[in-house]
């Protein structure tokens, strides 16, 4: 049976935790960097305007729509190795991705024509997100449902990964803005070779962890091939009906939508209204160690006692009225600001943290309504919905900011910095708002209806 438990294995530990954190570490060392300064070197290096790369990000999403769901199909499909089903994946593509991130960023371009410098930018940017980043990320984040079979220890793998997410973040939002920018004629700009060194060192990081969760994880609930004959037709149906599936979709969406136009605004925010790049490298610490210290420790327990839809309403709503109050008070010193940025990181910080739960429990659902178990094509829609909100956050940023005026002629007018504070409160601020929203009137797996989908799945184990 499929889901019956591989007793050769040891048991579930801090060995499988350790290893699937570092297996997000090494997702967000590219991923992180594309998300909070990929515009940033485009616009301020490069010369291209924040509207024509919100466009490319938005347009690499309809190839995102064939390569992910046929990622997920494959994996599916994949019949189990020696070294599980799903993890095999991470030693094969480790390289592919890491050099495609690399390559976005090449400085060494900044002086060629304005078309050659938008096409470099898009077929490295689809190799990489569209192609490769794909082809690890699907089969790490399905392998968590092979990793265990208990609803506590995969909560515990949520924890973990959004650990080894955080210290990501942790060492891209506070080293690079301290290693990334220099003072230029009294303004703080960044530098085009230094984002090419970082790249490239963050690349090699990211090959290191990926390697480290290959050799740490043990897969020890066999999933067998999906041998059934591929119908399009019956899979969009079943998607469209999963009101589940729909539900942690456009909470994901959403939250991209806060959570990354918040990181991609600070990128703005910090050196161009407060001139402080060190701020923003404290803002993105002070965040970081909130989510260690606060988010992570907690999350599981409180979700375990409240449920982690309910938690993740509670704590999204949180994030939104705190950045509503910072819209009000508009802060004049750069560290009160930084002050609500923690705030608003904790509230969205919860329900980061269980997230990845969460779409084991969207999984098992689907299980329990149609005796399937489709762990990679269900995780395969839900990374397209991830790169969805993505890729909204960045064209939505880059149109906002085109609006206020912005350009590397006009990034340090009072009336543009005027306008990039407001957008740093209202994108975060209705991204969590909307979050919040869609969980509670759409996501229908409360914490009763998840207790009850695992009792049936144990009973049918049995």
């Amino acid at each position: 049976m499929a889901n019956k438990l591989n007793n050769n294995v040891p048991a579930f530990g801090m060995r499988d935790k350790l290893g699937y954190m570092f297996g997000d570490f090494g997702n967000d060392f590219t991923f992180i960097l594309s998300s909070s300064f990929m515009m940033k070197f485009y616009t301020d290096v490069m010369g291209i305007s924040a509207g024509v790369i919100g466009i490319l990000m938005m347009a690499a999403r309809f190839v995102d729509a064939v390569t992910d769901v046929t990622m997920g199909q494959l994996v599916d499909r994949a019949k189990p190795t020696k070294d599980g089903k799903f993890k095999p994946w991470l030693k094969r593509m480790c390289g592919p991705v890491a050099v495609a991130s690399f390559l976005i960023y090449q400085s060494g371009f900044a002086g060629m024509s304005y078309g050659f410098k938008v096409a470099w930018m898009a077929v490295t940017y689809i190799l990489w997100g569209s192609v490769f980043y794909t082809t690890v990320n699907i089969p790490y984040g399905s392998m968590a449902s092979a990793i265990s079979a208990d609803a506590k220890e995969r909560a515990e793998l949520s924890t973990w990964r959004t650990i080894g997410a955080t210290l990501a973040g942790l060492v891209i939002g506070v080293g690079t803005p301290l290693a990334a920018y220099v003072t230029v004629n009294g303004n703080t700009v960044l530098s085009g070779p230094r984002m090419t060194v970082i790249a490239g060192v963050f690349s090699a990081l990211a090959v290191i962890c990926y390697l480290l969760c290959f050799g740490l994880v043990r897969e020890r609930v066999p999933v067998e091939a999906n041998n059934r004959k591929f119908d399009a037709a019956g899979l969009f149906k079943s998607l469209i009906t999963n009101r589940a599936l729909l539900g942690i979709i456009a909470a994901a969406v959403l939250l991209l939508l806060g959570m990354l136009g918040m990181q991609g605004m600070a990128g703005y925010v910090f050196p161009n209204y407060y001139g402080s790049a060190t701020a923003q490298s404290l803002s993105s610490f002070v965040g970081s160690a909130a989510m260690l210290l606060v988010c992570a420790p907690f999350a599981a327990k409180l979700s375990a006692r409240l449920g982690k839809k309910e938690l993740s309403v509670i704590s999204c709503s949180f994030g939104a009225l705190v950045y509503v109050v910072c819209l009000i008070v508009r802060p004049e010193n750069v560290y009160v600001y930084v002050v609500f940025f923690t705030l608003a990181y904790i509230g969205l910080g919860f329900f980061n943290t269980i997230i990845w739960a969460m779409i084991t429990d969207v999984i098992d659902d689907a299980e329990v309504k149609n005796g399937i178990r489709e762990d990679g094509t269900i995780y395969s829609v839900y990374s397209f919905a991830r790169k969805l909100g993505q890729a909204f956050s960045s064209g939505m940023t880059g149109g906002l900011l085109t609006m206020i005026g912005y350009s590397q002629a006009t990034a340090f007018d009072p009336a543009v910095t005027k306008g990039i504070f407001n957008l740093s409160c209202i994108i975060p601020a209705a991204g969590l708002a909307a979050v919040a929203l869609a969980l509670w009137f759409i996501y229908p797996l409360d914490k009763k209806r998840v207790l009850e989908n695992g009792a049936e799945l144990a009973r049918r184990r049995k």
